[in-house]
């Protein structure tokens, strides 16, 4: 009598479907834990931005500073002169800013925290703080014209073509945060600001406080 051998049953293998990840449809090697995890921890693109501008404008006036201090060691026509006045009453109006900033920064993450009847008109500290940037700058100009009145010009001696290339390049870099404030203030209005935003511009206006106090200390002890 014949005997029927039947065949083994054919198993095909399922293949998982590919995912848009990019790694051929295998599946994520880290846990879901873990990569939330990552997520979680990565700093903001506004934040990196602005560590990056800051560095760069170090760099900058370093290099300038350097400048400034091998121009007057070996320099004979060095002529000595008194900073204006105007620059301390600059000083006293840049620090007012990063107050009025941080009294806005405040107001606002109360906004945004939904206790909106405690933070009403949350941008009015911001539009006083781009107030006292725009008085700064006045003041900037100020000093300028009374250097011109006494016969100091950009190329009348080295000591006053370094005072108008640092100062000039720091109101440049301010006038470049009042951009940014304006940014957030339009932000802010539209209901669509990020609180990494506010806080990378409130980062870059406090170190122009910071980079302010220290070319008053190095114009004045070398000038």
């Amino acid at each position: 009598m014949a005997t029927t051998v039947h065949e083994p049953p054919k198993i095909e293998k399922i293949r998982e479907p590919r995912s848009g990840s990019g790694n051929g449809g295998w599946r994520n090697l880290v846990p879901a834990g873990e990569l939330r995890s990552v997520q979680e921890y990565a700093p903001p693109p506004a934040s990196t931005g602005v560590w990056v501008a800051l560095a760069a404008i170090s760099m900058s006036f370093a290099a300038l500073t350097s400048a400034l201090v091998v121009r007057r060691g070996g320099a004979v026509d060095w002529r000595h002169f008194t900073l204006p006045s105007v620059l301390y009453l600059n000083t006293v109006v840049l620090f007012a800013s990063s107050i009025t900033l941080e009294l806005g920064r405040r107001r606002i993450a109360t906004f945004m925290g939904g206790l909106r009847s405690g933070a009403a008109n949350p941008a009015r500290w911001l539009y006083v703080t781009l107030l006292l940037g725009l008085l700064f700058v006045a003041g900037q100009y100020v000093a300028w014209r009374q250097l011109s009145a006494q016969g100091l010009y950009l190329a009348t001696n080295p000591s006053s073509s370094f005072f108008y290339v640092f100062t000039a390049a720091h109101g440049l870099h301010v006038l470049g945060g009042l951009g940014g404030l304006g940014r957030v203030i339009g932000k802010l209005n539209k209901l669509v600001l990020r609180r990494s935003t506010l806080d990378a511009t409130s980062r870059y206006w406090h170190f122009m406080d910071l980079l302010w106090v220290y070319l008053l200390l190095l114009l004045g002890m070398k000038l």
